[in-house]
């Protein structure tokens, strides 16, 4: 949220999130307030490198172009200080000196000339290669250029390159030279001086420009490096292009107003697959030590000061091995153990109940939009109103029509859950059926605690909250506005309660807080509701074999509105590219003129050979892609990177199993009578690049099980003190085997067995200091096989 935008006026804000100068996602607009609050949360990979994450603060207007009010803007080697914290930031303002993004190539070299009368004086070589990533001028790829300058005291060289046309990323190869200093005989009078010492003051600047043509040039960056440096050698670098000295430097920050932001920025250096064969292996046999607390996955959770830091690795990277079933069935019988009371089974925020939570969050992904979403849909976009508690309750509102409107949103809801169960994903299926199943052996005399086992997490973990928090799950865009909110938290309520009715002895009706609910659910025949509950539990805690959700009902996967290049069936002329809405299912690829409309083109999911990135050079735009089926490849344009990786990630995953997929491709488009990759003039002609994902994989869930394990090295190494300690607290148990003593150093910690927890803790810390060397030696070598500027 923001405080204070626009002091004492009432206005329209949203807030973008941006990569550098690439706007990668937007918040939907909060309508006249100056204190907005926006409640979205935003995940992504980040597909490329960058300088800085920024949030700007957007004036909406309607007939003009929005104003940007203000930008918080936070460097990307600083983003570990505010990660997993709540930070007040104060709005900096936007200057266009400021608005930098991208990098370029430079090569300098200090020559040694021989003058005629035999004198030395130094000549500087400046090469200018390329840039890459500059930015989009008005969405459009920019005209740069460049310009070279030796500065110092006493002098201002400049020289200009040629003018690149409509491109974000450059060739120059242009080369400047310089005199640096003369020769003493040197007698000839000129516009400086030059002494030798003066050296020290010189550098080497050089600005990136976009071309105006009839208006004013556009400053896209610089870059500055001392001469000094040099020392009569070749230097050559990428270097990160950066804001003028004073850019961003404005006494008017104070009346901008704030944004609060909760970021969370993890970055691994992922080494190959070989390096991590040993922890990867100890944390798969986690499942069959005994107990299962001596295991290097519980552990890890022991360890990590929040468990959500370490069940989400874990939890990916044991879906990935197939080993997760049998993890949590360990880990929920240790629960179990500690639970004394049947009704308050899988309550708390243990390590099986985060476990759970975190895989139907990945697993129950296309679950939930194939159940929820149509009825979500409807209530977010014709709302009707529901409020039922009378002191909520708005003049002229009848108590009676709201409670009519919230009972048929809570039959539709409650009515889509129930038909569902085959649809719920075998795995979430077979974790239900051991939890099940581990409850009735605990408590054998309760014939309802086999049902409340599993209705604790499907009702109430997974349904419930995905009802009240719809963006949180994808079925949403954004986050709701205040009154459908309201219904929502409604809707979710009365769903936990339904939920619950088949694992209780009796009425709940009494227990109710809020009267109002009781008197709502004294409208529900209970007996009725009990029954399609239960019904429902036993489907989906059962092991039998359900038929895949996308035989009877496609998965819808992705959507959203981008360009695309005509295929031929334009008017004489260029081909052009067209806004058009993409929708992507289980079954087709399609895309439409506009949301909701049929489709134009249809390309079923079986006819897709290859998705792959496509050159810039091709159409001299970003974030393009191309998808290959039988026909001509369709060029497609994202609006940016994330959503570019985002689509060919979704397309990859569900086309990976198609039996024709191309092993090779065309990374460039074929214009004017060949391939611009190969130059090859036949259209039909075989690819010139291997294409990136031939391989078939598992279409439902892509996790890469190198990159989670390196996280979890991470956590070892970030938590190694409370290792220590723990391997200390082992050693005391065991030489001490009287009654502990509280309060103690390691009183927090689950010891069943201290010899075996201490043997894996050993294991632990051996495998991660071999990997701490591995790490060093790899970073010593690219230190050493790479030379950079100030990239």
């Amino acid at each position: 949220d923001a405080k204070h935008l626009v002091p004492n006026k009432m206005r329209d804000f949203f807030c973008t999130i941006n990569l550098d100068q690439e706007e990668v996602f937007r918040t939907q607009v909060v309508e006249k307030s100056s204190s907005p609050y926006f409640g979205e949360e935003f995940y992504f990979e980040i597909p490329r490198t960058f300088q800085w994450l920024s949030f700007y603060i957007y004036d909406k207007s309607v007939l003009q172009k929005d104003l940007r009010i203000g930008k918080v803007s936070i460097k990307k080697e600083d983003l570990c200080n505010y990660t997993g914290k709540e930070n007040w930031f104060m709005l900096q303002p936007v200057d266009s000196n400021s608005e930098v993004q991208g990098k370029v190539h430079l090569e300098l070299k200090l020559n040694e000339l021989i003058t005629d009368n035999g004198s030395v004086c130094q000549q500087l070589v400046v090469h200018i290669k390329e840039c890459h990533g500059l930015p989009l001028i008005n969405g459009q790829n920019c005209d740069p250029y460049a310009t070279v300058s030796l500065v110092g005291p006493s002098r201002n060289d400049q020289k200009k390159t040629k003018v690149k046309k409509k491109t974000s990323n450059p060739q120059f190869n242009e080369t400047f030279y310089f005199e640096v200093t003369r020769s003493s005989s040197y007698t000839k009078k000129s516009q400086f001086q030059v002494e030798e010492e003066d050296i020290e003051k010189l550098e080497v600047r050089v600005d990136l420009w976009n071309n105006g043509n009839l208006v004013q040039d556009i400053f896209l960056g610089e870059i500055k490096v001392p001469v000094k440096v040099l020392k009569n050698d070749s230097f050559q670098a990428w270097y990160l292009l950066q804001p003028k000295e004073n850019g961003n430097k404005s006494s008017k920050t104070d009346d901008l107003g704030s944004l609060r932001l909760n970021i969370c920025y993890t970055e691994d250096c992922v080494l190959p697959s070989e390096y991590y064969t040993s922890l990867r292996n100890l944390l798969l046999k986690s499942s069959d030590v005994q107990p299962i607390s001596a295991s290097a996955a519980y552990i890890l959770s022991e360890v990590c000061r929040d468990k959500y830091d370490a069940v989400l690795p874990l939890v990916r990277l044991l879906l990935h091995h197939h080993k997760l079933v049998p993890f949590v069935a360990a880990v929920a019988e240790l629960d179990l153990k500690n639970t004394q009371e049947a009704n308050t089974i899988f309550r708390g925020n243990s390590l099986a109940t985060r476990c759970v939570d975190e895989m139907m969050k990945i697993v129950g992904k296309h679950y939930l939009k194939v159940t929820l979403k149509p009825v979500i849909d409807e209530i977010c976009e014709s709302p009707k109103p529901c409020e039922i508690d009378p002191i909520k309750l708005r003049e002229g509102d009848n108590v009676e029509i709201n409670m009519e409107n919230l009972r048929y949103y809570v039959d539709k809801v409650f009515r889509e859950i129930v038909r569902s169960s085959i649809s719920c994903p075998t795995l979430m299926c077979d974790v239900f059926y051991s939890l099940r199943h581990l409850a009735a052996k605990r408590f054998p005399n309760d014939p309802h605690v086999q049902y409340s086992a599993v209705s604790s997490f499907v009702f109430l973990r997974f349904f419930a909250v995905a009802v009240v928090s719809p963006h949180t799950f994808h079925l949403r865009p954004h986050h709701p506005d205040a009154q459908t909110s309201r219904t929502l938290t409604l809707i979710s309520k009365a769903i936990q309660t339904l939920g619950s009715w088949g694992s209780l002895t009796k009425s709940k009706l009494s227990s109710f807080k809020e009267t109002f609910m009781s008197e709502f659910f004294k409208t529900f025949q209970e007996e009725k509701f009990t029954e399609s509950v239960k019904k429902f539990l036993d489907d989906v805690s059962s092991t039998e074999s359900k038929e895949p959700s996308g035989v009877s009902e496609p998965v819808h996967l992705k959507e959203g509105e981008m360009y695309k290049r005509a295929q031929g069936r334009t008017r004489i002329g260029k081909k052009n590219f067209k806004k058009r809405w993409f929708c992507l299912t289980s079954r087709e690829f399609t895309y439409h003129k506009q949301q909701d409309k049929e489709p134009i083109f249809t390309i079923p999911i079986k006819n897709i050979l290859a998705v792959e990135k496509l050159d810039e050079s091709s159409f001299n735009k970003k974030n393009m892609f191309q998808v290959l089926h039988g026909e001509k490849p369709l060029y497609i344009q994202a609006n940016n990177c994330v959503e570019a990786s985002e689509w060919i990630e979704a397309l990859c995953r569900v086309t990976r199993c198609n039996q024709k997929r191309l092993s090779f491709y065309h990374p460039s488009a074929f214009l004017n009578g060949n391939w611009l990759c190969c130059k090859a003039t036949i259209e039909s002609s075989v690819g010139c690049a291997r294409c990136t994902a031939d391989v078939p994989a598992d279409t439902q869930i892509e996790i890469d099980g190198d990159r989670e394990t390196e996280r979890i090295y991470s956590l070892f190494t970030i938590n190694r003190s409370k290792l220590q300690k723990l391997e200390e607290a082992c050693g005391s148990i065991a030489v001490y085997q009287g009654p502990r003593k509280e309060p103690d150093d390691y009183s927090n910690f689950t010891i069943e067995d201290s010899v075996a927890t201490f043997h894996t803790l050993q294991q632990i810390i051996d495998t991660v200091e071999k990997l701490n060397e591995s790490h060093e030696k790899y970073q010593k070598k690219r230190s050493s096989s790479a030379k950079y500027g100030s990239e």
